[in-house]
């Protein structure tokens, strides 16, 4: 099997997802290309003893970027570090010639993201993608699959919305994302837009343009010293956006990003109403498929079990259900595929690409200024 070298920068949560993932490879029963994670950069000691204790394979932990840029054994980097850090690290590593897994939003606002999407352009050998993972549960690419074979005829409407309550509490203290400087302005479109952006924009519903209210609900946060500090961040976006089908008719494409959103722990929905056929997911039941079929008669939802039917084959069992650490590690799968073998399987089994993220911030540049004049603005 061809391996992967693998460096991480940025050890926190999603830096032990993905170790977590590659520990599980062997599950993947077809895939021909594995990771090994061989060197890891963090600023904070305990994050990189995480690593250093628990993968075998690690054989560089540095505090500095530019160390582990600079091993020639590393091939390939995932970056998960705050946005203000994305330009300057995204682009030295486009720079020093490795391929990258980044985390979204690929740059604190658009002249960051053109930036890094200007270095890739003069590093064409350089594979690049973005981490996004809700599109691999099962349902989803059976709703992709459904898309690309043009069951859902004439689009009437699409909902995307990624709702959870991490900040649902007013007393929880401050962090890196409830503050501009680390954050950006685009607040939570910026940490979470991406998700809902991915099945849309990979459909090819661009949006043409954008009406959106951003709420910052809760100002300010204990500071963990005992005071309070400015919470400067928009807390929850909803856009109303104008796209286009295949066959160029309009309708409306609606966003919804929530950190404060009652009832919700870490909920993904997904709604398309086509013509001919209307599909609906929601991570809450992530193993469960409505969709409705109309042909003239009766109209009925159809609800549908959906077997594990990955993208990209594991060893479990149809029967068994689908959960979190699941789409992780085919998200990993869909990048080292495509990174060995130049294009996806299918076009939703793949992760989300510079185009994509390219067209999220200008997305999201048009919903500040619209948000601030109360205007539909064009995107």
């Amino acid at each position: 099997m061809k391996t992967v070298k693998m460096g991480v920068i940025g050890c926190g949560l999603m830096g032990r997802e993905f170790a977590s993932a590659a520990a599980r490879w062997c599950h993947l029963a077809e895939m021909d290309v594995a990771p090994v994670i061989v060197a890891v950069c963090d600023t904070t000691p305990q994050a990189k003893d995480w690593f250093v204790e628990r993968v075998p394979s690690v054989r560089q932990a540095c505090h500095d970027y530019r160390e582990l840029l600079a091993n020639p054994e590393v091939e390939a980097v995932y970056i998960a570090v705050p946005h203000h850090l994305h330009r300057e690290i995204y682009c030295a590593a486009i720079e020093a010639g490795r391929h990258l897994l980044g985390e979204k939003p690929f740059g604190i606002d658009q002249p960051a993201c053109e930036a890094i999407m200007a270095g890739l352009a003069g590093h064409p050998e350089v594979f690049a993608r973005c981490s996004s993972e809700s599109v691999f549960f099962p349902a989803v690419q059976r709703i992709g699959a459904m898309i690309e074979r043009g069951e859902l005829g004439r689009i009437i409407e699409v909902n995307s919305s990624f709702l959870h309550s991490s900040d649902l509490d007013p007393g929880k203290p401050i962090n890196w994302k409830r503050v501009t400087a680390t954050n950006g302005e685009y607040g939570v479109m910026g940490d979470l837009g991406m998700h809902v952006c991915h099945v849309p924009f990979r459909a090819g519903w661009y949006p043409h343009d954008v009406r959106a209210i951003l709420s910052n609900l809760i100002t300010e946060r204990p500071d963990g010293k005992g005071g309070m500090a400015p919470c400067e961040t928009w807390d929850n976006a909803t856009l109303l956006c104008t796209a286009r089908d295949r066959d160029g008719e309009t309708f409306p494409l609606t966003f919804k990003t929530q950190r404060i959103a009652p009832g919700h722990g870490n909920s993904w929905f997904l709604e398309i109403m086509g013509a001919r056929t209307s599909a609906r997911w929601t991570s809450k039941q992530a193993n469960t498929l409505e969709i409705l079929r109309y042909d003239g008669g009766e109209q009925a939802w159809q609800v549908i079990d959906v077997a594990h039917d990955m993208a990209y084959r594991s060893i479990t069992g149809r029967i068994f259900e689908t959960g979190f650490s699941d789409v992780i590690l085919q998200m990993w799968a869909a990048f080292l595929h495509e990174l060995t073998h130049g294009r996806p399987p299918s076009a939703f089994a793949g992760c989300v690409t510079p185009g994509e993220v390219a067209c999220s911030h200008r997305l999201f540049t048009a919903a500040l200024r619209s948000h601030a004049h109360g205007t539909v603005e064009s995107v």
